[in-house]
């Protein structure tokens, strides 16, 4: 995966997105294939759309077509800072995108203006601020001429029914539950049935501890009857994942196991589990500084999953880890450290650290 592949798409316009709830530190973002956005709508958020009247003013304007960041600013009579707020008041509610993946990768911050101070010449952008420019840079549209095309309710939730067979292989009430759903499972439990009696999906118990009421691909079924009987025998390299990555069960899917603090992990952005052979063995708690092991997780395992965790922050120049505490407990007090430092962790006067 190369975060420029999303870049690229966008631009192209295979891809667009459209903000799911947020605010001034960052939100969460509904990304679609072009086609399918009418499909599957617009997604849950609590957010309420803006009514304030820079933000009625910004809206008016975009409904004439899309516009670029100086044709906004030249639309509507405010300043610069309160437009930019307002425009991306409108971003989180989930009524205004761009035809680009950049503005969501840079800073919340407008560029800076070089007032020239001469008469009759308009201030410009100072061209070395290139995380500013990003951040307004592609044209900005209303979000509802995506959603214009809008499916019946029955091909709604038959597609949205679909794609969470094609996205999970094993679907259970957990799964449709974390994936935020309206309505949850009851809201498209009729359509997996219907998938079922078309053959698409199969129903029965195949995650024990999980309820009978689930579904699967055919061919995830056959995967899961092909590794039964030989356990001993699959082993798969240990990934990071965030946690809150639909690819990652435990949490949605299928429960967490103990942990030695006796906390339970949640599925939050920014945090990341370290899975080897599939069994979650570190939890990299939202903001790098603390750790989390699990009871199950043996030291083989755990020197594992270390030494993939450096190799992720070291794949990204942006990541930085911090470990002040493991279960809970200051680094300095566990036997954690040398152990990190086996993994190139260094000693910092506030815990370990390791930047790429």
């Amino acid at each position: 995966y190369s975060p420029s592949w999303l870049d690229q798409l966008a631009a192209a316009g295979e891809i667009v997105w459209r903000g799911a709830g947020g605010g001034s530190g960052g939100g969460r973002v509904a990304l679609y294939i072009r086609e399918d956005a009418a499909v599957f709508g617009p997604p849950h958020t609590r957010d309420n759309p803006p009514d304030d009247p820079l933000a009625v003013a910004v809206r008016e304007a975009l409904g004439d077509g899309a516009s670029f960041w100086d044709d906004l600013v030249d639309i509507v009579d405010a300043p610069r800072e309160e437009i930019f707020a307002a425009l991306w008041s409108l971003v989180w509610a989930g009524e205004a995108t761009n035809d680009l993946w950049a503005p969501l990768r840079a800073p919340r911050r407008l560029p800076a203006l070089v007032n020239r101070n001469r008469p009759g010449v308009r201030p410009s952008i100072r061209r070395s601020s290139r995380s500013g420019l990003a951040a307004v840079s592609g044209r900005w549209s209303l979000t509802e001429r995506l959603m214009a095309r809008a499916p019946t309710p029955t091909d709604k939730r038959r597609a949205l029914a679909e794609l969470l067979l094609e996205r999970h292989g094993v679907l259970t009430r957990g799964a449709v539950i974390g994936d935020g759903i309206a309505g949850g499972f009851s809201g498209v439990y009729s359509e997996f049935v219907a998938l079922e009696t078309l053959g698409v999906a199969r129903r029965g118990y195949f995650v024990e501890g999980l309820g009978g009421a689930q579904f699967a691909l055919p061919g995830a079924v056959e995967r899961m009857r092909d590794l039964r009987g030989r356990p001993g025998e699959i082993t798969s390299p240990p990934l990071v994942l965030g946690a809150a990555d639909p690819a990652q069960p435990y949490g949605a899917s299928v429960p967490w196991p103990a942990t030695v603090s006796g906390r339970t992990p949640g599925r939050s952005f920014g945090a990341q589990v370290v899975l080897v052979d599939g069994a979650p063995t570190l939890y990299l708690e939202r903001g790098g500084r603390s750790l989390v092991t699990f009871a199950e997780s043996d030291t083989e395992a755990q020197t594992a999953a270390l030494t993939t965790l450096a190799e992720w922050v070291r794949a990204d120049r942006s990541r930085k880890l911090l470990i002040e505490r493991v279960d809970g407990t200051p680094i300095g007090e566990t036997g954690w450290g040398p152990r990190l430092a086996d993994a190139g962790f260094r000693t910092d006067l506030r815990g370990m650290l390791l930047r790429a």
